[in-house]
């Protein structure tokens, strides 16, 4: 079978060009193996050639690249996913020669070793471009950053005239975020003082572009922090750079809305989002609390103190519903041995479905939130929840498997089913092994 038509493989090769990096990579994926059909092989090679393209352009333009998203309409300093490749276009088209210097630095580059220049050399004429509107992609790559955000292709020459600087804090920044030495705030201070040298107001971008590579990008406070070596909150309030430090502040209000509408019957998923949701909260409070001097006093630090006590306060009511919870599952009766009382295992109704469920996510929801307790502030509560919920799952399992082993439960099947019941539960409050062996002894009598 011949090749594709020349017109063909036009349309397909716009329809690819104009395509997201996912879907090149996909399709790059399920072409790889294509041969025999020599259509196939057409389509396979003009991927591979838009992918390798990508990964060319994504490198030169790295410290750029993570801010380039979607339509570039966010509340947050981002570009037209569009304007990214219109500006690399405009590269091919009128610096030829530098992006052929530029791939082959690619195909041997070490990043401790290999020299950016020619990456930096091509960021510099983006810059230029996008600021001149002097080729015709350079000018609609401008045209959709302005439509995006006023202002915007002005923003988006400056932050490819920043690429050099920020390209080098990038390449620090998995030791700096694990660790800021004293080494590192002062190369993080001389690449900010390099930014702002191109423009007066760049220091946000600086920053801006740094969070980009972040996997939390309100970590940035960290350097931040680093910079301006731990600035009071009044200092950092009242600066251009106030907007990373009411983020992390309003980063804290999403998450403790996500715990309030934790919802108690939906299972592993919702146990999940929610201890996540506890664990990014505490994070950030930990991250403005330990890179931020906050007052009490001040709105900052007023403001975290009532986030503190609001998480602590959400936790430890979900935490008192374990009880009841538990308690429709596995109800304790209490029997009179002569003149004496005693809690016992009520074997008379099979446990329902619902409240079983509601049980299980409650006592997982407990689980996998101790990682979070102590910073939290809710560990002396969790603490004296779990005591009492083992103290129930021990007596109400004790107590049927005796029945049973008697032959005197009310009905054998029901305790069983309640015996099933209290072995999740343990699973999941103890261990798998602690499940285990409760099933052995239930299986033997």
């Amino acid at each position: 079978m011949g090749g594709l038509p020349e017109q063909k493989l036009t349309i397909l090769r716009q329809m690819v060009e104009s395509a997201p990096d996912r879907v090149v990579g996909d399709l790059r994926g399920a072409l790889s193996g294509a041969g025999g059909d020599s259509g196939l092989v057409d389509v396979r090679m003009l991927v591979e050639t838009e992918a390798r393209d990508r990964q060319l352009r994504n490198a030169v333009l790295h410290p750029l690249a993570p801010l380039c998203i979607g339509d570039g309409r966010t509340d947050r300093l981002t570009f037209p996913a569009r304007a990214f490749a219109l500006v690399w276009r405009g590269l091919r088209d009128q610096a030829t020669h530098e992006v052929g210097r530029a791939a082959a630095l690619f195909e041997e580059f070490q990043a401790d070793q290999s020299s950016p220049e020619p990456f930096d050399i091509l960021a510099r004429r983006a810059a230029r471009g996008v600021r001149e509107r002097n080729h015709p992609k350079f000018a609609a790559a401008a045209d959709l950053a302005d439509a995006a955000r006023p202002d915007g292709a002005q923003l988006l020459a400056e932050c490819l005239q920043m690429v050099p600087v920020v390209r080098a804090a990038v390449g620090r920044l998995p030791s700096w975020i694990q660790r800021v030495t004293d080494e590192d705030a002062a190369l993080a201070r001389i690449a900010y003082k390099d930014s702002v040298a191109i423009a007066e107001d760049a220091g946000p971008r600086f920053f801006e572009m740094l969070a980009a590579h972040l996997t939390h990008p309100w970590m940035v406070l960290r350097l931040i922090s680093a910079v301006m070596d731990k600035p009071p909150e009044t200092y950092l309030a009242g600066s251009e750079l106030a907007d990373f430090g009411l983020r992390v502040l309003d980063g804290i209000d999403e998450g403790l809305t996500e715990i309030e509408e934790f919802d108690s019957s939906g299972g592993m998923a919702a146990v999940r989002a929610a201890a996540q949701a506890i664990d990014r909260v505490t994070a950030q409070i930990a991250e403005i609390e330990g890179n931020v001097e906050l007052s009490r006093q001040g709105a900052w630090g007023s403001r975290l103190a009532k986030q503190k006590a609001a998480l602590a306060r959400q936790v430890e009511s979900r935490l008192r519903e374990i009880d009841k919870a538990v308690s429709l599952t596995l109800p304790i009766t209490q029997v009179w041995i002569g003149r004496v009382s005693k809690d016992a295992a009520r074997l008379t109704v099979g446990p329902d479905p619902a409240a079983l469920q509601r049980a299980k996510t409650l006592v997982a929801f407990a689980q996998e939130i101790r990682g979070s307790a102590n910073y939290g502030g809710f560990a002396a509560a969790r603490t004296k929840v779990m005591e009492a919920l083992e103290a129930h799952l021990d007596l109400f399992a004790e107590d049927a498997l005796d029945h049973l082993k008697q032959g005197d439960a009310p009905d054998p099947e029901i305790a069983r089913a309640l015996m099933a019941a209290a072995i999740e539960l343990v699973g999941l409050a103890r261990d798998r092994q602690a499940a285990d062996i409760l099933r052995r002894r239930l299986a033997a009598v």
